[in-house]
């Protein structure tokens, strides 16, 4: 098998990890709330992540990494896996699946607006009309169609899913000036998130009672969303010689999710949520293919 077949191969599965997550945020959550769901996956994952760096013999790298930027780590762990993720569950909590899972894919463009005050990078007319086409599909989706009367199933859950996808462009961001092994890295930021996470859960919330399937549904999280699937996406990103046809298979996941919304949790599915992901998922593409081929005229000029 060639490397990129091997790269498609990690990229599909990451896709169907990815498309189970929505289903599985719904199910801790009706077990767990917000914060014992954070503290409960982080805490899984960062147990993951301390193995594989441990088994990939890195460990060593965990200091010397966090050495080199310290307060940048502080702020990610902050960022992600604490506030991003408390957010995140907050709208999962308030809306249906299918809302904060579309919602969730609208990150890229808030990533594109946040590039512009904060790396200096141009706002292009093109650019800009992709970022209004996918939020007119959010506002399809939130409303659920009856978007002339802006009717919204739960203002809150939409203003946190919003949001969730600031937090995580801004994650993005600061990760971009960060150097390192990116397992390693994700890690350390893991580290760094536990003991806001900790204090919050502690403050808010309690670690106990829980039932054993919030536990599971928990593990499953941290396991899947924060770990797995992260990694073997880096493998598909590193094996590949053509990254945006990889990206391109990550937007499989969305509608994936949508089947398993509908039958294990038993959504029906409405004909908005289709109109706005579609829209959303047009517009990040277009940009997507707008920013290669601003780089590319810029590398050749």
């Amino acid at each position: 098998m060639s490397d990129n077949s091997k790269a498609c191969f990690y990229a599909l599965a990451t896709a169907l990890l990815w498309s189970t997550i929505a289903t599985a945020f719904k199910i801790a959550l009706s077990h767990l709330d917000p914060w014992q769901l954070v503290f409960w996956s982080v805490a899984t994952a960062t147990l993951l992540l301390t193995i594989m760096v441990i088994i990939q013999g890195k460990a060593g790298l965990i200091f010397s990494q966090f050495k080199q930027s310290p307060g940048l780590f502080l702020v990610l762990g902050l960022l992600n896996p604490f506030l991003y993720h408390i957010v995140l569950f907050g709208a999962y909590d308030r809306l249906p699946a299918q809302q904060a899972q579309a919602l969730n894919y609208s990150w890229p463009v808030a990533l594109t607006l946040l590039a512009a005050p904060l790396l200096g990078r141009k706002l292009s007319m093109s650019s800009l009309l992709c970022c209004l086409l996918a939020y007119a599909g959010v506002l399809i989706i939130c409303t659920r169609g009856a978007f002339q009367n802006l009717d919204f199933s739960s203002p809150t859950g939409v203003l946190l899913a919003l949001s969730s996808t600031l937090i995580w462009a801004l994650y993005w961001i600061f990760n971009t000036r960060r150097a390192g092994d990116p397992v390693v890295g994700l890690l350390i930021c893991f580290i760094c998130g536990l003991p806001w996470i900790i204090g919050a859960t502690a403050l808010f919330s309690g670690f106990w009672p829980i039932s054993v399937k919030g536990l599971a549904a928990a593990a499953y999280v941290g396991l899947i969303e924060m770990g797995f699937a992260y990694i073997l996406w880096l493998k598909a990103l590193k094996l590949a010689d053509n990254t945006a046809m990889i990206s391109n298979i990550s937007y499989l996941s969305p509608f994936l999710s949508l089947i398993f919304i509908a039958n294990i949790l038993g959504e029906s599915i409405y004909p908005a949520t289709y109109a706005g992901l579609m829209m959303i998922i047009v517009a990040v593409l277009a940009q997507q293919h707008l920013s290669a081929a601003a780089k590319s005229r810029t590398q050749t000029s």
